[in-house]
């Protein structure tokens, strides 16, 4: 059971490791934990995401919680309803970009603070495993409906400023990006793929971050004539973009599009993932902006904004945080975002990447070793003169180059990203770095 008590959020194969028992413990246990009286619940179009509401609902309501049921949304959604409706917390069901026998719980406090593994989730495993509830109060909750849509289109649309009409392709990916893209149409001139709620993806994986997964609405692209393409994963919180021609634009390029536009009209602190292309970090400031690093993780990346009071924030995994969403992400934002870009500055968006394509990245290298503690110490070893972050892993930058290692919390892997000046620098730096993780 412990497996599926993760860093970010509650997750695993339904049946197996998540099952409806094990939903309504963990409900009893959320209220427990948190002594919360109104909960938002949001589910996504698996197939078992009903009957795990059923079950988690149940002991939500035995310990005296209203919960707030939004029926199928996205996760965006949910985020935005918890902090609107001013509920106590939220729970959204659903397993993400992970495949159909795969489900989960996303969670969060009050304003859609997340809850980590360091938060409270583990804290919840143990109340789980003890069975250590509260004491049932004497009069339960009860169960509430509430259609959040309206109000959620409502908001993320007035961020709409079009200069002209906008053609794209979006490949929905039969997940909840269906529901996000709701707040796209009529803003957008839209052709669909995928456009069927399907928990089983019959199509593909529904995740940017498989490059192969691509091709389906790269074809689109290259078969039509559209401004960009648009992909949501299964819970719409992510989201990959293509340029005009059909081409994957990296998400750090993104981030410093949407940085750039959001900083023309106010300024402020804008957080990038230290995974990033030193060109986030160039733009932000050339865009009057304070560019700061955070480590990997949304649970990470929320608080600091908060912190910071933070405009905005990117992270190379295709989740886009915005300070109007709660500081959280909004998917359907981040592409009204470029699209506004597009039509005031009549560029394609080839020609708005172009000048940030400044440097040359590895992209995430996968590296499987048996134990992470030497690698770090021979980098560290092999490169003394570069200058050390140990936010997230180790990073060691240079004048011409950096790279950063991070363990995986779950597997006995290591994640090389690296980027240079040049593209023989990178190949350079990329194969004498994976020696030495290899070793």
């Amino acid at each position: 059971m412990s497996s599926i008590f993760k860093a970010y959020d509650i997750r695993g194969v339904y049946g197996e490791q998540l099952t409806e028992d094990l939903a309504y413990r963990i409900g009893r246990a959320f209220a427990t934990f948190l002594g919360c009286k109104k909960v938002v619940v949001g589910r996504d179009m698996r197939p078992h995401s009903q009957p795990l509401f059923d079950h988690l609902a149940k002991g939500l309501v035995e310990q005296g919680v209203v919960v707030v049921d939004l029926g199928l949304c996205s996760t965006p959604m949910s985020y935005y309803a918890n902090g609107m409706l001013g509920a106590d917390a939220g729970i959204m069901i659903t397993a993400s970009h992970n495949p159909g026998k795969y489900n989960g719980f996303k969670l969060s406090k009050e304003q859609a603070i997340p809850i980590s593994g360091a938060t409270g989730i583990k804290d919840i495993e143990r109340i789980v495993q003890e069975e250590a509830f509260a004491p049932v109060p004497d009069a339960p909750g009860r169960i509430d409906t509430y259609n959040i849509m309206s109000a959620y289109k409502d908001h993320i649309r007035a961020f709409a400023d079009f200069a002209r009409p906008v053609k794209v392709a979006i490949d929905y990916a039969n997940g909840m990006g269906i529901l996000e893209g709701e707040v796209l149409e009529d803003l957008l001139d839209i052709q669909p793929l995928f456009k069927e709620l399907d928990g089983t993806f019959p199509n593909h994986e529904a995740n940017p971050l498989e490059i192969e997964t691509f091709e389906p609405l790269q074809n689109a692209m290259r078969a039509g004539s559209y401004d960009f393409g648009i992909y949501f994963d299964g819970d719409a919180d992510r989201a990959g973009f293509t340029d005009e021609r059909g081409e994957i634009v990296s998400n750090d390029m993104i981030t410093a599009l949407i940085a750039e536009a959001i900083l023309e009209k106010e300024k402020g602190v804008v957080f990038y993932d230290l995974r990033s292309s030193w060109a986030v970090k160039e733009v932000i400031a050339e865009s009057g902006g304070e560019p700061r690093m955070s480590r990997v993780g949304h649970a990470f990346i929320k608080e600091q904004m908060r912190e910071a009071k933070a405009v905005f924030a990117g992270e190379l995994s295709g989740h886009y945080y915005f300070r109007e969403n709660y500081y959280t992400e909004s998917a359907a934002l981040a592409a009204i975002m470029i699209a506004n870009l597009i039509t005031h500055t009549g560029k394609t968006l080839s020609e708005l990447v172009k000048p940030i394509q400044r440097f040359h990245a590895s992209g995430e290298i996968n590296s499987t070793v048996a134990d992470t503690k030497p690698v770090f110490e021979r980098l560290r070893a092999a490169y003394p003169e570069g200058r050390v972050i140990e936010l997230d892993g180790l990073s060691l930058e240079f004048d011409d180059w950096w790279f950063n290692v991070r363990a995986s919390n779950t597997e006995p892997l290591v994640r090389l990203n690296l980027e240079a000046t040049t593209p023989e620098a990178m190949v350079q730096r990329r194969d004498e770095v994976l020696a030495l993780i290899r070793a």
